[in-house]
Parts: C-alpha cells; structure tokens; sequence
C-alpha cells in the first residue's frame, strides 16, 4: 500500500511534464520543421531579486557543473526569475525538463516549467578588465576597493569566464541601460586611474575572489578589538591598523558596562517563541544557536548548542579538514585538482566534489574516524555516515551547534592543519544567511558555510567587522533550523527561514555593536 501511494505521488508530480512531452512529441515531422520556437526552463519567477539568488545558489549544490553553466538569472519589468537558458526545441526541452524536474523532487525543491519567449531580458555588471592571470586584477581591486563607494565594495568580484580568462566586475545585475550610466559615471572618476570600465552581461561566471578574500589577504584574520576604554591620552590608531589589546598604565580610564548576556539570551528564545505562536515556525520544527565571543574566549548566547541536527552542506568544512590532516602526514598532495575540489565543494557546495575529496580520505566513516581520534575535543556530536546521495538529499550526517564553534574556534586561533587554506576557502564569495541581507556595515570579514536540505536551513561562520576605534572584533554565530517534514514549499520555506537566521545575526550585531563599540 505505501508503494503505490508513493508511486501515485511521483506520477502525479510528473504528469504535467508527460502530458507536455506526449503532446510535443505526437507532432508530425513536417509541422516539427516549420516550428522555430526556443524554450527555456523556469525554476522560480518573482519580485524579489534576493530570493532568486539564494535559490540559484541552492540549486547549484544539486546540478553539475554543466547544468551550471546555464543556469542564468534574468529580468522582466520588475520580476526576475532563475532560468536554464537551453534555448532548446519543444521535444529537447521536454527531455530536459523531466531530467531536471525528478532530481529537484529528490532533494525536495519546486517543480520547474517551460516557458518559449517571455520577453525576458539579460543583467548586465560593470567591468574592469580582463586576461589570463588574476594577479594583476588582485591589485586594481584593491585599488577599486579604496576609491568606489560601500554599494561597490560588497558586490565587487573577480570571476572566472567560460574559456579560462578572470574578469573583475561589480555585480549590478541591472538593466543594460541601467548598468551603462553606472559605467560612465565610474569611467569619469577612474579616468585618472588609467582604469577602463565597460558594460558586460552576467553570464553566472563562478567567482573567485571578493570582499572577504581582500580582507583575509590583508591577514586581518588576526586582528584584535580595542577593549572597551577610553584612554584620554592615547592617540587614536590609524583607519585599518591593528589595535592592541595588551595592557598599558593608564591615568584615566572608564570601562564600559558589561552587557547582560542572559537576557539577551533570552531576548533571541523570545524572538523565535513569537514566530511560533504566530505560526511562522511550525510545531515540528526544532532550532540551535550559539554565540561566541573569540576576542574574550567565552559563550554569548548557548540554545540547544549540545543537540545534535542534521549537517547538510556544514558537514564540508569538517570533511575539509579530514582530508588537510593525511595531506599534512604525507598521504596524499593538495596540487591543482584538490584544489579546484576544494573550492568547489566548499564555495559552490558541490555534491560530487565533496564525494571525491571523501574517497580521497577514505570514505565518510574514515572522515569521522579521523576526526574523533585526533581531534575529539572539538567533534563531540559529529557524525559522518554517508557520501552525499543524489539530488544532494542528505540526511544522516549531522553535528552540535558547539560542534561548529569548537571547529571554529581552533579554525581561528591557528590551530588546525592548512587552517589558511580552510579560511581562504571559506572566505571566497557566495550568499549567505549571516550578512547577506543584514544591516551588517559593508567591509566585515566573514568565513562561513551554509547547509540547506527539504528538513534543514543552516549556517555557522565567523564574522569579524570593524571597531570604531580601527581594529575588528571576531565573534561566531551559529544558526539551524530543522523540520521533521518536506515543506509544500520549499523556496517559500527556505527563503522564511533564512531571513529567520539573518534577523538572528542581525540581533547579535546590534547588541554586540553597543558593548564592544563596533561600527
């Protein structure tokens, strides 16, 4: 009886792609030759432009790198949809659409459509060069990172193109009329600079470099915060030096009240008690947070921190660092393939570039083994017990919120083998729930990784913004949200949730910002 109901379901979700590929394909031969129709393939249409870019995000961990590649975000009037741009006949799209749909169904996303001419049109960036070796577009990114203002700086990337070439652009994402004043306007200021600035369209180039890369290249990841006094005689540090936090005689000095953490414990469980009594978070959903302070080594805020949840894509850097460790004894080397594995399954969350570096290591249960025999007094709660399946639906991996912060925590004090490496790669652009979307200031340092399933909306990282006295202050927010069932609507539900871990943040950074006089 659950078999059949279970095959009942799948042929109800395919039956509209059927009904499409029946009807194409009982077209005789010749009305086939007259048809000149191209269709494309919809995966989510609406206003909201943020929410269309965390969804590409997400699908990106289930298709390869070939469906990828056309995978494209575009626009029309004040909508933008996630589009695979196949510009294929009826019967190959109908093909495609099938493939495309049943591997979205396993890992419990919506259900796409074809569409032929919507009238949609391209995004278009701004860019400022190109060529074969991204060293010298490294530096003219510093140079923009000064000069451009703090809309810029966030969304300015150096990607990679199709045949090998690096491009830096600012991401715009706008209209090509749009995008054509921004650059002339820019060209104007950076005309001096010997600087040329274009107008190029947004072809879904994976990114190699960004904010958090300049600023991890600047080896701020060690910087300290000023403690919180005021020292009447002491000169004021300049903008972007590091400030010491080693005690010094001083005449005069007033401490700032500590802040009282309990409550603001308190205020979070609050927050998420009053979405559940509004029915925002349903009955059989669970969630974890954890708050670190680095700068002061202690806990800030502890909810369900020991309880263990489902992993999903967090469980990478912890497989990361499995395969760092018998690279460091000597087993195997980290070359050019290992590399783009790493980057791959780290940035863009890809599935089988996380099951190659695993079988590199020796499978999930040597990933777990290694890291409960020399490193158990980070992973108390973690479990590696599967290779991510197909459709990236992964559910018996899991870890504690203090997990993350342990792994976190020694990941900052330098004590992890390759532990630059794991920070540059956590550091590399993509969307995130901690500061994408947040009243965050523009120029935070952020080293993190998302997990997201049909059961799961996560994110764990550090986040290391600026003090008003010129320094940084290092803390780390952890945040997961699970359910026990597949929601009717997955993009509806992971797009609620993430915003749910963005307010999160958001409420960390503005209590920390009033103790620790961030900017």
């Amino acid at each position: 009886m659950k078999l059949s109901l279970q095959l009942s379901h799948r042929c109800f979700f395919f039956l509209p792609v059927l009904i499409c590929l029946l009807v194409n394909l009982s077209q005789p031969s010749d009305v086939w030759a007259k048809k000149r129709d191209l269709y494309d393939i919809i995966y989510l249409l609406t206003t909201d432009l943020e929410r269309v870019l965390d969804y590409k995000e997400e699908l990106e961990s289930v298709f390869d790198e070939k469906i990828q590649r056309k995978l494209k975000v575009v626009g029309r009037g004040k909508e933008y949809a996630l589009i695979y741009d196949g510009n294929d006949s009826a019967r190959t799209v109908s093909r495609t659409l099938i493939q495309h749909a049943e591997l979205l169904n396993i890992a419990g996303f919506d259900e796409p459509y074809a569409t032929k001419d919507q009238n949609f049109h391209l995004l278009y960036n701004v860019s400022y060069g190109m060529g074969p070796n991204i060293g010298p577009l490294k530096k003219r990114y510093d140079k923009l990172y000064m000069i451009l203002g703090e809309k810029v700086k966030q969304n300015l990337f150096i990607e990679k193109t199709a045949y090998g070439n690096y491009k830096l652009i600012y991401r715009l994402r706008g209209s090509k009329r749009e995008t054509t004043l921004v650059a002339r306007k820019q060209g104007k200021l950076l005309r001096s600079k010997r600087i040329a600035v274009s107008v190029a369209k947004e072809n879904n180039n994976p990114t190699v470099y960004g904010e958090s890369s300049l600023i991890n290249d600047r080896a701020v990841e060690r910087a300290v915060v000023k403690k919180t006094v005021i020292i009447s005689r002491l000169k004021t540090p300049k903008k972007g030096s590091f400030v010491s936090t080693k005690k010094r005689k001083q005449k005069k000095k007033s401490i700032a009240k500590s802040a009282d953490y309990a409550g603001f414990e308190k205020s979070i469980e609050d927050y998420i008690n009053k979405l559940r009594r509004k029915g925002k978070i349903g009955k059989d959903e669970s969630t974890g947070w954890m708050v670190y302070d680095l700068e002061n080594d202690k806990a800030i805020v502890d909810i369900n921190a020991d309880r263990a949840f489902q992993a999903a894509s967090m469980i990478k850097p912890f497989v990361a660092l499995a395969f760092f460790h018998q690279v460091k004894q000597g087993k195997f080397k980290y070359g050019p393939k290992s590399r783009r594995k790493l980057a791959a399954m780290i940035q863009r969350s890809n599935n089988s570039a996380t099951n190659w570096v695993m079988r590199q290591v020796g499978g999930p249960a040597k990933c777990e083994a290694i890291l409960k025999k020399y490193y158990s007094h980070i992973f108390k709660k973690t479990e590696i017990k599967e290779y991510i399946p197909a459709g990236g639906r992964t559910y018996l991996n899991s870890a504690a919120p203090s997990d993350y912060v342990r792994f976190l925590r020694a990941l900052w004090h330098k004590k992890l083998p390759y532990g630059n490496e794991i920070r540059r790669l956590m550091a590399l652009p993509g969307r995130d729930r901690l500061y994408n979307g947040t009243p965050i200031p523009k120029g935070t340092l952020v080293y993190n990784k998302t997990g997201s399933t049909a059961h799961l909306c996560g994110d764990m990282g550090i986040l290391v913004p600026k003090t008003k006295a010129g320094g940084r202050f290092p803390y780390i927010l952890v945040g997961i949200i699970e359910r026990r069932s597949r929601p009717a609507d997955y993009g509806r539900w992971m797009k609620s949730r993430s915003n749910v871990i963005r307010h999160v943040s958001t409420l960390v950074y503005k209590q920390l910002k009033k103790e620790h006089r961030l900017r």
